[in-house]
């Protein structure tokens, strides 16, 4: 008899097993979630703060950010990489494929930096790791891009294709690197990179 309870005893809690994993995996989803709104918010307006600061901004221990996220580092490329994913969206959002190539192109120059302005973490250096495989996203949409100006005439047809993706990453981190030094403002950076850009890629204009 005892031992058709224990049985009994034992299905219950293995019907409850289940549900206690996916409430802590709700929990900890959750617990992630808050972290990375928090260091997003934080690291923008403050690129140097540690994960205490962090962990007071989410509402949570430090070992909590820590069971998450193994260094600080890691939080860091977690943030950045949420945020490449935001700034693709809005890119994608511009629809790259439509109307005049150029104008395509300052679509999308205009959008990351609205991006850099809302999140100055993205030109800190803290940032920068992982760079190349981040870029991954930007550079295929730029190839399609500039292929698509090519053939249509807007764009100069003799530069290869790389070698524009490349000058357009290139002037793309100096004007980061001038804001990040204080030297220009995003606003400065945005209007000097457009027509630098335009040059580079051989349009003409007024």
């Amino acid at each position: 008899m005892s031992k058709i309870t224990d049985g009994a005893n034992l299905d219950k809690v293995s019907e409850l097993a289940p549900g206690r994993q996916r409430r802590r995996r709700a929990d900890a989803d959750r617990s992630r979630a808050a972290i990375l709104v928090a260091a997003t918010r934080l690291l923008s307006e403050r690129p140097e703060a540690g994960v205490e600061a962090i962990a007071e901004a989410a509402g949570v221990t430090r070992q909590t950010v820590y069971a998450h996220f193994a260094s600080r580092d890691m939080l860091v490329a977690a943030v950045v990489d949420r945020l490449t994913e935001e700034t693709m969206a809005a890119v994608d959002a511009a629809d790259l494929d439509s109307g005049p190539a150029a104008d395509a192109l300052l679509r999308m120059i205009d959008i990351s930096w609205q991006i850099f302005e809302r999140y100055p973490l993205l030109l800190h250096p803290a940032a920068s790791a992982g760079d190349e495989d981040r870029h991954g996203p930007v550079n295929d949409r730029l190839d399609r891009l500039i292929r698509r100006g090519q053939e249509a005439g807007e764009f100069d047809r003799t530069l290869p294709v790389a070698w524009l993706v490349a000058a357009t990453m290139t002037l793309g981190h100096a004007a980061g690197a001038e804001v990040g030094a204080g030297r220009l403002t995003a606003a400065e950076a945005t209007a000097a990179l457009r027509p630098s850009l335009l040059r580079v890629f051989g349009v003409r204009t007024l």
